[in-house]
């Protein structure tokens, strides 16, 4: 009897992954549709569906940061028909800027894989009269708490990183936090703000148009899309690389077959050809990393951030 018990659960065990998917996958991104979250996942679903079989869904749902969609999933079942496609909020910001979220973001997902990655890059209007990054920390040094740096919101990429940017060049500035990237954008070609830590992904058809300079990249490496634009560590400021990221969780528990299975069809779209060119162009490094190497990714970045928040006392108001 007991043979014939471990036979079952080992046939069951083996057989998931391929009686999987057996109904329709949701990618559940928890931000509006046309962000770059939304892109990936719109991205990802037609290649998997190609790879995997079924049917694969993106579904939108926004609100409070990306923990609405987040609480969503971690109350799925963990059977690899629910996924989570989000930014780095959820994972490693929101948890740390609101009084309470609906999920633990170290022990609710089971990791999958963080899908791209992309920096940051300080930029200013065409007309600014920072021509370099040298320029704007000696302009920050002698008039501290006066120089405007525009952001999509409290908590977002682009605050925290000119948060860490101040705290290591011991510089202040006056964060002018708005709702979205589109009205930062706006203000920004207008003069109305001084300068933004936007992602390279909205920067760069400005930049390219001329609109926008950019003075320094977030990146550890300089970008083959900006390959004149610094880094900051090479200027001389450390441990102030920041990237967002996009990744691929499911809800705790799922099975260890249909993870690998998963995982696999990932990388395989990611870097298929139709697919890597068009992200890369995009200003998005390609990261495909193991479940194993996210999971210690999102501890650290975990920490990372909540230090940053905690001692610059950061709220989401």
């Amino acid at each position: 009897m007991k043979k014939f018990l471990s036979l079952l659960v080992l046939t069951a065990a083996t057989c998931s992954a391929w009686a999987w998917p057996d109904k329709p996958v949701t990618l559940l991104v928890p931000f509006p549709p046309g962000g770059s979250t939304d892109l990936i996942a719109r991205t990802l679903a037609p290649k998997l569906q190609e790879k995997l079989g079924g049917s694969f869904i993106v579904d939108n749902k926004a609100g409070a940061t990306g923990t609405i969609g987040a609480g969503i999933v971690t109350r799925a079942a963990p059977d690899g028909h629910m996924l989570f496609v989000s930014s780095l909020g959820p994972f490693v910001i929101a948890p740390h800027l609101l009084t309470s979220v609906p999920y633990n973001a170290l022990t609710d997902f089971d990791y999958i894989t963080v899908a791209v990655q992309a920096p940051n890059v300080l930029v200013v209007p065409a007309a600014s009269p920072h021509k370099t990054m040298a320029e704007v920390i000696a302009y920050q040094k002698a008039n501290p708490g006066k120089m405007t740096f525009a952001s999509s919101g409290n908590g977002s990429s682009d605050h925290l990183t000119a948060e860490l940017y101040w705290q290591q060049t011991g510089t202040s500035g006056v964060h002018v936090p708005y709702r979205g990237g589109g009205p930062v954008m706006t203000d920004l070609l207008g003069g109305q703000v001084d300068s933004s830590f936007m992602n390279i992904n909205t920067a760069m058809p400005q930049i390219l148009a001329g609109k926008l300079r950019a003075l320094s990249i977030t990146s550890a490496q300089r970008s083959p899309l900006l390959p004149n634009v610094p880094t900051l560590e090479e200027l001389g400021i450390k441990e102030a690389n920041v990237y967002s990221w996009q990744a691929i969780a499911a809800p705790k528990g799922l099975p260890a077959d249909i993870k690998v299975k998963l995982h696999a069809a990932i990388v395989a779209a990611l870097n298929d050809p139709s697919v890597k060119p068009k992200l890369l162009d995009l200003g998005f490094e390609i990261v495909a990393n193991t479940p194993a190497q996210f999971t210690a990714f999102q501890a650290a970045e975990f920490a990372r951030w909540k230090n940053l928040i905690s001692s610059r006392k950061i709220t989401a108001n």
